[in-house]
């Protein structure tokens, strides 16, 4: 069940996300540091799966995200999170918020909101992946902190994430220039209250 804390998040700082075939595994400032140095194995153990090449080019997004937990380690939570194939015992992707909910940036759009990005690596492409790890985060974020708006920003040109957004009914609030990815569409879904 998405939000629900698995068995084995005793080996991580926070509680692991969990559906039927993903963990999403918060990334701590350790495992941060071991891909940094290039430690495979030290990543690995920290992790708990077995963390493909893909991961250790995202330097810059490591080198970002690792200053932000160290001063706020309360951030945890939110921030970066393996996408784990349980069965396989692998690192599929990550995804993560980009901030805590109700950050300033978001107040014009989507007052108390929060947004959310992810990745899922080539070779796991095209099974659902994405999207069962964004409707865990999100249904996560809603159970335990009451989260109701969900912001995406999206490239015109990246029909993948535009179907994705579209499954979940995220419609169009704006448009802005990212300074490293570019012209992005704003979509923001209103969670359903229950």
């Amino acid at each position: 069940m998405p939000g629900t804390p698995s068995p084995s998040s005793a080996i991580h700082s926070m509680p692991t996300i969990t559906t039927p075939r993903l963990d999403l595994i918060p990334l701590t400032p350790a495992f941060l540091e071991a891909s940094l140095a290039g430690d495979r194995a030290a990543a690995e153990r920290l992790l708990g799966l077995s963390v493909p090449t893909d991961w250790f080019g995202e330097q810059a997004l490591m080198n970002y995200r690792l200053p932000e937990l160290r001063r706020d380690p309360d951030l945890q939570p939110w921030l970066l999170r393996a996408i784990g194939l349980r069965d396989e015992g692998v690192m599929a992707g990550h995804i993560g918020f980009h901030t805590a909910p109700d950050p300033e940036y978001l107040q014009d759009l989507a007052p108390c909101g929060v947004e959310f990005g992810y990745t899922v690596y080539p070779a796991y492409r095209r099974q659902g992946i994405a999207t069962e790890a964004a409707a865990a985060l999100m249904a996560w974020a809603h159970a335990e902190h009451r989260v109701s708006r969900f912001v995406l920003s999206i490239q015109p040109g990246n029909a993948p994430s535009l179907r994705l957004a579209a499954h979940f009914g995220f419609r169009r609030i704006g448009s802005h220039v990212d300074e490293e990815d570019g012209p992005e569409d704003i979509f923001e879904l209103v969670w359903p209250e229950s």
